[in-house]
């Protein structure tokens, strides 16, 4: 709800993460001309009844998202984040094994988690992806942006 009455995607401590991960500063991360930020849905979906987000509603992903991703047919590598997009691009539905096989999917998709506050158990759980994937995306996103 932050980043929806923001306006701004990742404008929040998961983007703090996100940014970390990929090595870059909140300018460059907000530098459209480097970095395109694509939300499965354009629709903020509401919260359930423990609290969390909703899925994204359909029909805003199949109003908005593919068309966008056609039109960004240039974009050499696709940050897959959580599990509905996992899901939708990747057609996987675990994302702790999409994204221990993510080097089945690279170098056009990158299959990561979510970097809410809520994965932080998850990160303790699997330290390799810290240790493995973030290696290898820090330098990438480096020579893409370049």
């Amino acid at each position: 709800m932050q980043v929806h009455r923001k306006g701004q995607p990742f404008d929040d401590p998961s983007g703090d993460r996100l940014r970390d991960w990929m090595g870059v500063d909140r300018e460059t991360f907000y530098d459209r001309s480097k970095i395109a930020v694509l939300p499965m849905s354009f629709c903020f979906p509401g919260y359930n009844e423990k609290g969390s987000d909703l899925p994204p509603p359909p029909v805003c992903r199949k109003t908005w998202h593919d068309a966008a991703m056609a039109a960004m047919a240039q974009v050499r590598l696709v940050l897959v984040i959580g599990g509905y997009a996992q899901s939708y691009h990747l057609g996987t539905r675990n994302v702790t094994e999409t994204v221990a096989n993510w080097q089945t999917h690279v170098p056009r998709y990158l299959p990561l988690p979510h970097p809410s506050w809520r994965n932080t158990g998850w990160l303790g759980k699997n330290p390799w992806f810290e240790a493995e994937v973030l290696p290898w995306l820090r330098p990438r996103i480096a020579k893409l942006i370049g």
